[in-house]
């Protein structure tokens, strides 16, 4: 931990000392750009009636002023990536220190209805997502989610080498998201998709060469003006021309105008992620996979992104109302990039939900490799088909803090069914939510929190936090009764893990008996392979009518009148219940 936390501290310190020069040549920037205006102003004074001097000044200064303004931009963009950069290293620092429940918890993807998301904390306050989550984008966001929730147990070593080879690159991850954190736009990446995929044309197609046989006769009649050849009034003339012209569209370009300045910055940022991507040499397949599907005939796709970029970020400038008179009155800006502009929608608009696919994916694996960037005492499983589905050594829950966390070892063999006793709060369901979380992590090619881990790929489904409904009317009773319902449908059509915790707890004690015990034993008959918790101890008598099921326990001691608790996983049933105990303790009754 303490080597993790100096190699954020350095980062810190390197982007801090590159960001105090960055502000003092923002400064200086800011400085020659009022000098250069000033310079203007009194030259327009002093040449006060000579107005082709005065033109040619304002010209200049406008020239010289596009590539200040653009020059100091520029010198913004690197102030706010090292902020960024800053910023993300003592997130890292914080996470570190347990200090996580700040960031995006993601409970806007829980779904009660899921296999297993509602059950295992994936979601929300305090949540595995919230804890690993670093991505910068809300597309790679809802990637990540998706992850998390796909229960996908095909090649998981490809999965493995790609978050191994991202978790050796912490540079590149944070230059990357630091990129992506910088893509700010009012507009959702999904309708930026729709918008490309629905826009119509509205630029005809004379307009190839129009603006710049008008741009060519307005050089001429600028040179033929500042040599006394054409009065004056000649160039104010062309100028309107040039601006009813561009009027006759006026209305359409202020709307792509107006979508274009949305998506701008979005187009801008994706470039330059699109360009990390294909400058970077991987050497995992996923990710070779990955990068190619942004090459195209042999072209890069940052360079057709960046292409669009300026596109839309030359239409934008039209908000600017010199660009605006003199940019459509003498060279018909606006129309040449509209054409230019609806040519590149017509034949790339297509292929940009691909490639914001890609850039999403890269976001959201970011994360992963960040995860086990930040935990190298961490396992990645050993993928093998034996009879063995899961068995690690010292394994532990990654949301316990390290010191507090009790290790067990698990060993579940194929078709084996456990069941678990123990005491109020021994550790049970902690214990089931950690063998679950191990199985998501290990499907999404994570390390898991063991010293060593074999495993035998299975979807997982649990059942351990049902609730009533309210709204549609159903009891706690048949909530859960639906949710057995749901898992016996899901195991007849594929392999799982499943993971049960007091089932049946809404009717009385008798009939949760009888009704837990023939569940179980349709389960085992199933040749299924799982995990229940419960109280009831006469479920423990199925281990001697069926060989795959095994009793395992959580203890409870009471050592000088307080309860006592080891957290270790123990073969055998529980004798200790602690009930009475802590309504005594707690003086709720005599």
């Amino acid at each position: 931990m303490q080597e993790l936390i100096s190699f954020y501290t350095q980062e810190i310190h390197k982007y801090k000392s590159k960001l105090t020069k960055i502000k003092k040549q923002l400064y200086a920037s800011s400085m020659l750009r009022l000098f250069v205006f000033c310079m203007a102003a009194l030259s327009i004074y002093l040449l006060y009636g000579n107005t082709k001097y005065i033109v040619a000044v304002v010209l200049i200064t406008v020239i010289v002023f596009l590539y200040l303004v653009t020059r100091h931009s520029n010198l913004q963009k690197q102030r706010n990536k090292l902020k960024a950069l800053i910023a993300i290293n003592e997130t890292e620092i914080q996470v570190q220190e347990r200090k996580f429940h700040h960031l995006p918890d993601g409970k806007e993807y829980k779904n009660p209805l899921h296999h297993y998301s509602q059950d295992i904390d994936l979601f929300g306050r305090g949540s595995f997502y919230q804890y690993c989550n670093r991505t910068a984008l809300m597309h790679g966001s809802n990637t990540l989610a998706d992850l998390f929730n796909e229960n996908n147990i095909d090649n998981i070593t490809e999965k493995q080498e790609a978050i191994k080879e991202l978790a050796a690159k912490p540079k590149w991850r944070q230059e990357y998201s630091a990129i992506a954190s910088l893509s700010k736009t009012e507009t959702q990446v999904e309708a930026i998709e729709k918008w490309l995929e629905n826009y119509t044309p509205f630029m005809p197609e004379i307009m190839k060469h129009i603006p710049l046989v008008f741009s060519v006769l307005s050089l001429g009649m600028l040179v033929l003006y500042f040599m006394n050849v054409l009065p004056e009034s000649s160039l104010i003339i062309w100028m309107f021309i040039g601006l009813g012209i561009t009027g006759i569209f006026t209305r359409k370009i202020t709307r792509l105008g107006a979508n274009a300045s949305k998506v701008q910055n979005t187009f801008e940022q994706y470039n330059k992620l699109l360009t990390i991507i294909e400058n970077t040499e991987f050497k995992s397949v996923l990710l070779q996979k990955k990068k190619e599907e942004i090459i195209s005939n042999h072209k890069k796709t940052s360079v057709v992104l960046h292409e669009f970029s300026r596109h839309l970020g030359a239409l934008d400038q039209n908000n600017n109302i010199v660009y605006l008179v003199f940019g459509n009155g003498l060279f018909l800006r606006g129309l040449s990039t509209c054409y230019k502009i609806e040519k590149w929608i017509a034949m790339h608009g297509k292929s940009v939900e691909k490639w914001f696919h890609i850039i999403a994916f890269f976001d959201a694996y970011n994360s992963l490799g960040n995860f086990a960037f930040n935990h190298p005492q961490y396992a990645y499983p050993i993928i093998q088909d034996n009879g063995t589905v899961l068995k690690a050594k010292d394994a532990g829950h990654p949301l316990l803090h390290r010191k507090s966390t009790v290790l067990n070892d698990i060993n579940i063999e194929k078709e084996q069914f456990f069941i678990v006793t123990g005491a109020n709060m021994a550790g049970k369901s902690t214990f089931l939510r950690t063998v679950s979380l191990q199985i998501v992590m290990a499907n999404l090619g994570l390390p898991v929190c063991a010293k060593e881990v074999n495993y035998a790929p299975i979807k997982l489904i649990t059942s351990m936090r049902t609730t009533d409904s309210l709204t549609d009317d159903e009891s706690y009773f048949f909530s859960e009764l639906k949710r057995l319902k749901f898992i016996v449908d899901q195991i007849q059509l594929d392999r799982y893990f499943i993971v049960l915790d007091e089932i049946l707890k809404g009717t009385n004690s008798t009939d949760k008996a009888t009704g837990s015990r023939k569940f179980i034993e349709k389960l085992v008959r199933s040749k299924s392979t799982g995990i229940i918790a419960t109280h009831d101890l006469s479920l423990c008598e199925s281990a001697k009518e069926f060989s795959q099921v095994k009793n395992y326990y959580f203890d409870a001691e009471i050592i000088n009148n307080e309860l006592h608790f080891d957290y270790t996983f123990k073969n055998g049933i529980c004798k200790n219940m602690n009930a009475s105990f802590l309504l005594k303790k707690m003086e709720i009754v005599d």
